[in-house]
């Protein structure tokens, strides 16, 4: 039996008590957005959420290709009439035993929400962000899957909302910034672009690849992968944050320091505009 909330339930009754996601956080997941039926950077969701598997020992099915894996996740939207949609798929390992598995085979569950807007736009509102200095993120593998682990991420969330920011930045183990709680950093001082280096710890996310992609193939620009201290913070010029949901959003304040946005927009609507022509 289980006691829930107080009321006795059996254990058949719920296969969530004895999940492996939900007990250990071993789980990795992909969030993806979808434009009229069609999954943006489809490919790169793909590669990445087999090297997550791999690092965590899971076993991959045969039948898991891309194509399978497109088709179950736009399956879950069939039928729907909304143009756009965010689409996550978790896996977990299959339940049983404790740290150590009894299998490495898979579960997986599809979730949907529709979405406001297709292409992404530049928000006009103020965006204040500081640091996250509770905890530190390790300068490791596990560090740039999407794994259900997201501790770091939720305390951070709830430091930002009870201080009044929009969002946070989170510091690794040497003290560099490398990445904000939902997305990944840039930050342009004159004209060189910089986001910190996978090595550092920071997310390795879909989206920060396209925008350095097309930052690389923008004339005037440098466009380099190196750390980032909280001193280069407030010798920038702009900072903005990359997720496949939100696209580019730019921070207007970081303590007493205000930012443009010119680049950002500049990116923004190469991005929106390489979508298009699909």
């Amino acid at each position: 039996m289980i006691n829930y909330n107080g009321n006795s339930i059996a254990e058949q009754e719920n296969e969530l008590f004895d999940n492996r996601g939900f007990l250990f956080g071993d789980a990795v997941f992909e969030t993806v957005k979808t434009v009229d039926g069609k999954i943006l950077f489809l490919e790169d969701h793909y590669f990445r959420l087999m090297s997550s598997m791999r690092i965590l020992r899971m076993e991959i099915p045969m039948n898991f290709t891309m194509e399978f894996l497109e088709q179950q996740l736009l399956s879950v939207i069939e039928g729907q009439e909304n143009p756009s949609f965010r689409i996550r798929i978790t896996v977990c390992r299959k339940n049983g035993g404790f740290y150590l598995p009894e299998t490495n085979a898979v579960d997986y569950i599809i979730t949907a929400a529709p979405l406001p807007k297709t292409l992404y736009e530049m928000q006009p509102s103020d965006y204040e962000v500081d640091l996250f200095k509770d905890f530190y993120v390790p300068r490791q593998l596990l560090s740039t899957i999407k794994s259900t682990n997201k501790s770091v991420n939720i305390a951070g969330s709830i430091f930002a909302h009870e201080n009044g920011y929009q969002n946070c930045l989170l510091l690794n183990d040497a003290k560099n910034v490398i990445e904000a709680l939902q997305g990944n950093l840039f930050m342009l001082t004159g004209d060189k672009l910089v986001t910190p280096p996978v090595s550092e710890g920071c997310l390795n996310g879909v989206m920060r690849k396209q925008v350095l992609e097309i930052a690389k193939k923008t004339e005037g620009l440098e466009v380099s992968e190196s750390p980032i201290s909280p001193f280069d913070l407030q010798k920038a010029d702009e900072l903005f944050i990359t997720n496949v949901i939100q696209g580019i959003q730019s921070i207007t304040k970081y303590r007493k320091k205000e930012y443009g946005n010119g680049m950002a927009k500049v990116l923004l609507m190469k991005l929106n505009a390489q979508i298009r022509l699909g």
